[in-house]
């Protein structure tokens, strides 16, 4: 299994304001980044024009509504990504670009290896994650941390699977 995660969020403006170029000017610096991590699976890649990052991917048709979407081998491996390289600099800064959001707007879920998640699969987990809080199907850093691997199926016969009832 693998990990994708979807974070969402609202510009406080268009993408060519001079509000949000500080972010957009370094969308290109920070995915790539990214992409050259260890543990980087896969990224959902926007119109592919410089300083656009996946701006392009616009949600419910709100041209200030973005978002990022990835897959990574394990919790660690995003985590690294995330908390200890300059992204976390730029993590920090979110409320200069980003409207506050009301509901929850970062999700992650465990895919099969070579899965590629779509936007709207990304949204349906979002949405599950607002409705129920954490679940092993969509769950939060906090969660993440607790249960850093994916949910194991018990194989047939061992504790915990649920086995048909012998007939007499």
């Amino acid at each position: 299994m693998q990990l994708a995660e979807l974070n969402v969020g609202r510009l406080v403006a268009e993408t060519g304001d001079p509000r949000v170029a500080d972010f957009m000017n370094n969308l290109d610096r920070i995915n790539n980044m990214g992409r050259r991590m260890p543990g980087f699976v896969w990224m959902m890649e926007g119109s592919g024009t410089p300083g656009t990052g996946n701006t392009d991917a616009k949600i419910d048709g709100d041209p200030l509504y973005v978002a990022n979407l990835s897959v990574w081998n394990s919790v660690e491996a995003l985590g690294r990504f995330v908390w200890d390289t300059v992204h976390s600099q730029f993590y920090d800064r979110r409320t200069e670009w980003f409207e506050v959001a009301r509901a929850p707007h970062f999700v992650m879920w465990w895919v099969p290896e070579g899965h590629r998640p779509s936007l709207d699969e990304a949204l349906a987990r979002l949405e599950v994650l607002r409705r129920d809080g954490d679940t092993p199907d969509a769950f939060g850093w906090a969660y993440a941390k607790a249960h850093p691997q994916p949910p194991v199926e018990p194989a047939e016969g061992e504790i915990g699977q649920v086995l048909p009832t012998p007939t007499p």
